[in-house]
């Protein structure tokens, strides 16, 4: 026979407390015995226990009295029961159904080794939503229920589940085994001290039910911060933290538990950052004081460790198959970085309640019929559509650059070395390279360490992605970016392959001009977010400074542009919208920011504002552009299709500003689009030096890449009037029709002529390693190979030091007296003056002179005739020559530049900042009222719900009654139960009579 103490254990609930008292009178079967316990509450929840339970069934402890402390009291001070008694522990803010209290007890009838029983969980506010139906622990100790955030109940969990911990809210545990067990833990006054007790109970063999015919109703107060906590100053996210790590450590067998300690301290490390970039320091902080505290106190884990040695080997296998699945905590993980990228901020788990009954295991081969989705979602979106069509078609047309040698041609210089190499050149203060040079290292050699660092330390691998898939990158960027400005999902998807397959975008795959990619790819996301910063998005703002940072250091000429643009934006959005005109200057202030000492050098040479990352030929640019080029959006050079290929899309253009709605977005496109040409126009006539009396024009592709987004955004605004003129019928129908083909023929024609033409331009695979074997095995001390070239009679120069140079050392400058003094050494030595020149050659520490072939006869002979030179080969492939003489290669200057150092540390400062202010925080959720419900609510939800034909029937010991989802009905008469005080002289005993109603 079974008797059954109630313990209800208030603390400053008498919000809830009224409705939970209540809803223990109404059980159809009523607890034996009632006991109420006020932890020093000063709302007056002692005296609505004492009012419902009399003044001699309820004992009052101080404020800083934990759960478990306080029902450990009153166990100690109440006489066991006879028969089978169980203690039925209730939280002042825990409403159970009218038959939980049966249903747990006719659950425990049927299993003898049941120990620990538990209802199923129902929020206070919103009477349908689940919290809990079994509980179970991760690994990273996070608590897990397995149930998505606001599940309704519909009866997809019900049944007697065996599950690894059940909450102390509405918990029936045995009377011998909660004196067995020593209970709850006191060291865990509150959070996770439900989770110790029945991890305890299955290491020692007895059973954890959750019964989800009992139905109990959970406002969480203390984990959702609805009342003040008094035990601790501690924040409950902390604590829960805390407490979590201390029970999944003091529980676990020794290897687990040193597995637990490395994978939890690096878990907390890696949720702080997280935190960080979220912008959430107090969650970091919390995270990383949680673990640093159990592991600082390892006298406290030990104890708690010994006091568990009893079962905790022999009972952890059948508690680690209760465990969260490790799939799961991958799938939580994934869920964390994608709510982070989208705004949400990394989830927080911590204290809430979040986990999976062991027993809900799919049927075999159930997992082949369970539709996720995933693949459905992917492989039907346009925007994924799109990317694999763009795939196809580069793959297709750069066939002959996909695999061979060293790729390289054109501006690009032939990549080498690796992910090393290149931050080492980026942090380095005084460059070898060359002739030396102390120069600041181009900033977009750290943009591409940090790619290639990404890929494997491959610099090649990242150039290619950057490169070589430019245009599928353009595609999926300028679809995703353009939701929000063109919600119209085909005119996007035209937008996006319009653009990603533009004269400018198989120009630069051709002349392997990298940072004209790079900004392609960017281009549109500077669109989107400009129309956030305009807006007065401060986040937004940081994005846009930092990405226009990374184009700002392929292509200065960039930054020019949108400075432009945005003072113009300024003018006309600062007075109209709040925040704009401080969202600019944060956007266009932090390039200049984190990019100021190579600035300052860009701004002593204002010509170089129109180069760009690489080498720079004459023949890659064409000084003699046509009207007709630039208006068509043609920047000439290799890889460019016909100028009629993009007449469709002026065409469309041009037909967009007929209509009258959206004129002024219309106005605004087109404004760019004849910005962008007029800067085309004045770059593609300006003749730029490049050092050595020589001058290049520079390469329009980036100007005429900012006109054809603006003709592309007045284009594609205007596209979902061409299903009205569809719809009209007659001429509209028909001049819809031709609209579409002129749109569709740009993308179309732009793929069918790069496919045909193939991208093999300037840009080759399999480029010959500029270093001579022979001068790369003979330099093991950084000696100087000068490589001479001899083209229309001019002898051009390039020293090398054992290897191939980096992708950036083209452009440091060494110093002018050196430049100087070699030019006039060469000159000498092409002519066959010799005598002086090799000494100033030897002073630079040269060792090896190379001519790659086929070699001038006249170079020849001019080498030759050097008695000073000793020829080691001359073949078709080139010519190697050795002075006679050993060199001694100059000494770096010593030390490091101090200045150089701090800035490197400034620059990963301000880096650091500008990443947190720019990801994605948070979004500021509403939050639920946990108090008593309106008037009108507690109204309606006091009515017994009418009898459904199809509602489902149980059976009950008074024969079938319905089964209630609903919250506790109320009722006129009198409560069922009533305790009465009998207390002894001196001492406090609880009523144990059985109370009839």
């Amino acid at each position: 026979m079974h008797s059954v103490t109630a313990i209800v254990v208030a603390h400053d609930g008498a919000r809830w407390l009224t409705e939970t008292l209540t809803a223990l009178r109404r059980q159809v079967r009523p607890p034996d015995r009632v006991a109420g316990v006020d932890n020093g509450s000063t709302d007056g929840s002692g005296r609505l226990l004492a009012e419902a339970l009399g003044p001699g069934n309820v004992l009052t402890l101080s404020r800083t009295t934990g759960f478990g402390a306080a029902v450990h009291e009153v166990v100690r001070r109440l006489p066991p029961a006879s028969g089978q008694e169980w203690l039925w522990l209730l939280h002042d803010d825990c409403a159970p159904d009218e038959y939980a209290l049966q249903e747990l007890l006719r659950a425990a009838d049927r299993d003898p080794k049941a120990a620990i029983l538990g209802p199923k969980l129902r929020d206070w506010v919103d009477r349908r939503v689940l919290l809990e139906v079994g509980v179970t622990m991760s690994r990273s100790g996070r608590r897990d229920t397995g149930l998505e955030p606001k599940e309704y109940d519909q009866g997809q969990h019900d049944g007697v589940h065996d599950v690894l911990a059940v909450s102390t809210a509405g918990v029936l545990i045995r009377r011998d085994v909660w004196e067995e067990l020593g209970g709850l833990d006191p060291a865990l006054p509150l959070f996770r001290d439900d989770i110790d007790l029945c991890w305890r109970a299955r290491a020692a063999g007895f059973r954890v039910l959750n019964v989800t015919a009992a139905v109990a109703w959970h406002a969480e107060a203390a984990t959702r911060r609805r009342r003040r906590i008094a035990i601790t100053d501690e924040h409950p996210r902390r604590l829960d933290r805390r407490h979590a790590l201390f029970v999944l450590m003091a529980n676990l067998p020794r290897g687990a538990f040193l597995r637990s300690i490395v994978r939890n301290v690096t878990g907390a490390v890696f949720r702080a950052v997280l935190f960080m970039l979220a912008k959430q320091p107090a969650h970091a902080l919390d995270e990383l004081a949680a673990i640093g505290s159990v592991l600082g106190r390892p006298g406290r884990l030990l104890r708690a460790r010994r006091a568990r040695r009893r079962h905790r080997a022999r009972g952890h296998p059948p508690v680690e198959r209760l465990l969260t699945p490790p799939g799961e905590a991958f799938r939580r993980l994934a869920d964390t970085v994608q709510n982070f990228l989208a705004g949400g901020g990394p989830v927080e788990t911590a204290g809430r309640h979040h986990a999976t009954p062991a027993d809900r295991e799919q049927s075999e081969g159930e997992e082949l019929l369970t539709d996720t989705g995933l693949i459905q979602r992917v492989f039907t979106n346009p925007g994924v559509l799109l990317f694999l069509a763009l795939t196809a078609v580069t793959l297709a047309a750069e066939r002959a650059l996909l695999i061979g040698g060293l790729l390289g041609g054109g501006a690009l210089v032939p990549v080498t070395g690796g992910a090393s190499d290149l931050w080492r050149l980026y942090t380095e203060s005084h460059h070898t390279t060359g002739l030396g040079s102390d120069t600041w290292a181009p900033p977009y050699v750290a943009v591409l360490a940090a790619a290639a660092t990404l890929c494997l330390g491959k610099p090649w691998l990242a150039v290619n992605l950057l490169l070589l898939g430019c245009v599928p990158l353009a595609g999926l960027s300028a679809y995703a970016a353009t939701k929000a400005i063109v919600p119209y999902r085909p005119a996007r998807v035209w937008l996006a392959a319009t653009y990603a397959l533009l004269p400018v975008a198989t120009g630069a795959v051709a002349s392997g001009r990298l940072g004209t990619a790079v900004v392609l790819v960017l281009l549109p996301v500077y669109a989107a977010l400009a129309t956030r910063v305009v807006a007065g998005s401060r986040r937004a703002a940081w994005g846009f400074g930092l990405l226009l940072a990374v184009g700002t250091a392929f292509v200065p000429l960039v930054y020019v542009l949108v400075a432009v643009l945005g003072v113009l934006a300024a003018v006309s959005f600062v007075g109209l919208r709040r925040g704009a005109g401080r969202s600019l200057l944060i956007g266009l202030g932090t390039p200049v920011v984190l990019l100021l000492p190579w600035l300052v050098e860009v701004a002593k040479d204002p010509g170089r504002l129109l180069l760009e990352a690489g080498l720079h030929d004459v023949p890659l640019a064409d000084p003699r552009l046509t009207p007709e080029s630039l208006l068509l959006l043609s920047p000439g050079g290799p890889g460019v299709p016909p100028v009629w290929v993009t007449a469709g899309l002026v065409a469309v253009a041009l037909g967009a500003l007929l209509l009258r709605r959206q004129r002024m977005v219309t106005a605004i496109g087109w404004g760019v689009m004849l910005f962008g040409v007029l800067v085309a126009t004045v770059v593609s006539r300006v003749p730029v030096g490049v050092g050595d009396g020589q001058s290049v024009a520079a390469w329009p592709g980036v100007p005429l890449a900012f006109a054809a987004t603006g003709l592309l955004m007045a284009a594609a605004h205007q596209a979902p009037r061409l299903a009205e003129f569809r719809a009209a019928g007659g001429w509209r129908r028909a001049a819809a029709g031709a609209i579409a083909v002129a749109a569709f023929a740009t993308p179309v024609a732009a793929a069918a002529v790069w496919v045909a033409q193939g991208a093999d331009g300037p840009l080759k695979r399999g480029v010959p390693d500029p270093m001579p074997v022979l001068a790369a095995v003979g330099s093991p001390n950084g000696e100087g190979t000068l490589v001479l070239r001899m083209t229309d009679g001019v002898v051009r120069h390039t020293v090398l030091r054992g290897r191939a140079p980096l992708i950036g050392e083209s452009e440091l400058k060494p110093a002018e007296d050196a430049r100087r003094r070699l030019g006039e050494a060469v000159a000498g030595l092409a002519s066959g003056r010799g005598g002086g020149y090799l000494q100033t050659l030897a002073s630079f520490g040269i060792r090896f002179v190379a001519a790659p072939g086929p070699v001038d006869p006249a170079l020849t002979r001019a080498l030759d005739s050097e008695p000073g030179l000793v020829r080691m080969s001359l073949s078709p492939a080139g010519g190697l020559w050795r002075m006679a003489e050993p060199v001694t290669v100059p000494r770096p200057p010593e030390g490091a530049d101090t200045l150089h150092r701090i800035w490197l540390w400034a620059q990963a400062g301000l880096l650091a900042l500008v990443l947190i202010l720019a990801s994605p925080g948070r979004k500021a959720e509403p939050e639920d009222e946990y108090g008593e419900p309106e008037p009108d609510a507690r109204a309606a939800t006091a009515r017994p719900p009418a009898r459904d034909r199809s509602e489902p029937v149980r059976e009950d010991r008074d024969g079938p009654v319905p089964d209630r989802a609903g919250p506790p009905r109320r009722y006129a008469h009198p409560p069922r139960a009533r305790a009465h005080p009998v207390r002894a002289p001196g001492e406090w005993v609880p009523d144990d009579r059985e109370v009839r109603a």
